[in-house]
């Protein structure tokens, strides 16, 4: 190494604890530098970027041409975290090394070893994913004692990629699997994540806090996770992009799960290329594709055109009478710009709504048993059950475990009635996308990501029967929520859904409707939704 870049490195690495939090603690703002004292903290601009705005690719192009830094940009989301996050409570803990780690990427991009599109990009996870270096809790106190031994393979991944593993994101506890009647966006470790639009709404769960700190540009993108809903539905009611990819693509060691047979980590972001380029690093390769497909890195990049797309449309009346009104006016802009849009009807639905439920009981108590003789805590579920028995703060928001009750008495997975429901569940679910897309040669299905954000009430429970995220969930089929447009002043998502490991054309084609229909805007914190702006 060259001795200019040790000293470069040197003196960057004795200012970096100077700005640094504590372990496990919020940030606080440092010092504004000279030529910053007009700007915020809670501001979206650093050296004339638009955090808001930006892209991974506008990133990169400014950090090799030397006029912005990791470093400066990863201190600009922890300045935005502890002036903004007290108002949505979407951030557990900030990294204790973030700065450190930008400090190591400038020093790689200032070489030109730059180690591809991630590298120096601040990255909130989840909290149900591990990390060596700060807790891993699933929102749980049963979990909130020392870190896990190593990272999930997701975040070595991110790691070597170069990325700034900026902290831990706020989530529906154990990702809603634990009650009845739950309340999206809260645990017991981080309490109530609010949605940034409207305070008193709800994120929807379980990656509510990845989904709310994007809409709030406290990072520039964020890792979630997803059973059934639980990233596509975030995305949609907080207004941003969300990938749920093909089962297997993003290796699944190393998060806290409900099911094997239908878990896997997303990327989240507040645009189609930034979730693009991050699915490119989760899973290891940029080969998610048909031999004609676009690679992931170029998926989202360069959005093409809608002329000659066939899209069918599933509307779902359920979700109220201002989503189908929005679901029109989107068809009718996809159908401007020269797609096809034909209207189609899921299959099998009742049956799929019936087998889930029961299928996942089983999986949960099997894989959460695997889970937990990981780490130190309650050891298995039974012994999770007794600890929410006797701590009283697992219980201030709700108190129910009902679920858990339910799947310690759920037969085996080697029973032959659950492996029955689960090969009913894979094939009629295949089958629902598949001979849809075949019935009409379809490019895609398209459906409403959620309804409305309904008014956070821990007595109440969610308000949450959202079924277009169950057919490419339990298939294991890759769906893609982009932002559709609003009903008032709360976001509705656009889901997309197409075949096994068509992950890369998916993201085309979401490039494309997402530039369409131009529908992203910044959250405006209202405490409250203005009148007739929903039910």
């Amino acid at each position: 190494m060259k001795k200019r870049s040790m000293a470069a490195l040197t003196a960057i690495l004795v200012v970096v604890p100077l700005v640094a939090a504590a372990p496990g603690q919020r940030v606080q703002a440092a010092e504004p530098e000279p030529g910053d004292s007009a700007r915020s903290a809670e501001s979206t601009l650093v050296r004339g970027v638009n955090l808001d705005t930006v892209t991974i690719p506008e990133l990169q192009a400014r950090m090799d041409s030397g006029s912005l830094s990791s470093l400066r940009l990863t201190l600009a989301y922890l300045r935005r975290i502890k002036a903004v996050d007290p108002r949505i409570n979407a951030v557990l803990r900030t990294s204790p090394t973030a700065l450190r780690q930008a400090a190591a990427s400038d020093l790689r991009h200032r070489l030109g070893k730059s180690r591809g599109p991630l590298d120096g990009i601040p990255v909130l996870l989840k909290d149900n994913v591990n990390t060596r270096d700060m807790p891993t809790t699933a929102g749980s106190l049963a979990l909130a004692g020392s870190p896990p031994a190593t990272d999930a393979d997701l975040v070595k991944k991110l790691r070597a990629a170069g990325a700034v593993i900026l902290g831990k994101a706020n989530l529906s506890e154990w990702a809603n699997f634990r009650a009845a009647r739950p309340t999206s966006g809260w645990s017991a470790v981080g309490g109530q994540t609010n949605n940034p639009y409207v305070l008193d709404r709800n994120p929807c769960g379980s990656s509510s806090g990845s989904a709310a700190a994007l809409a709030a540009s406290l990072a520039q993108v964020a890792i979630g996770t997803e059973t059934d809903g639980s990233v596509v539905c975030p995305a949609g009611m907080n207004g941003v992009v969300g990938l749920k990819p093909s089962l297997g693509l993003v290796s699944q060691s190393g998060v806290v799960p409900i099911s094997a047979e239908q878990d896997t980590a997303g990327p989240m972001a507040r645009n189609v290329v930034d979730t693009a380029l991050t699915l490119s690093v989760l899973s290891g390769r940029d080969a998610v594709r048909g031999d004609d497909a676009p690679s992931l890195t170029d998926a989202a990049g360069r959005p093409g055109t809608l002329r000659g797309k066939r899209i069918g449309l599933w509307r779902l009346p359920s979700l109220g009478a201002e989503v189908d009104a929005l679901m029109t006016r989107t068809a009718d802009r996809l159908s401007a710009a020269g797609a096809e849009v034909v209207e189609v009807s899921m299959p099998y639905q009742e049956r799929l709504a019936e087998l889930e439920f029961p299928a996942l009981l089983s999986e949960f108590h099997r894989d959460i048993d695997a889970y937990l003789a990981t780490r130190g805590g309650p050891r298995d579920l039974a012994e999770l059950i007794e600890f929410n028995r006797t701590h009283p703060q697992e219980q201030t928001c709700f108190a129910g475990q009902e679920l858990f009750e339910q799947a310690l008495a759920a037969p085996p997975t080697t029973d032959p009635e659950y492996r029955a429901m689960r090969a009913e569940l894979t094939d009629l679910s295949r089958r629902s996308i598949d001979e849809v897309m075949a019935a009409h040669d379809l490019d895609a299905i398209a459906s409403p990501a959620n309804p409305p954000a309904w008014t956070t009430d821990c007595a109440r429970g969610d308000n949450d029967v959202i079924p277009s995220s169950t057919p490419a969930a339990v298939a294991g089929y890759p769906s893609l929520s982009v932002p559709a447009g609003f009903v008032g002043e709360l976001p509705v998502g656009l889901l997309l859904m197409a075949g096994d490991r068509q992950d890369a054309e998916l993201l085309s084609l979401g490039a494309s409707v997402e530039h369409r229909l131009g529908a992203w805007r910044a959250p405006r914190y209202l405490p409250s939704a203005p009148s007739g702006s929903s039910h």
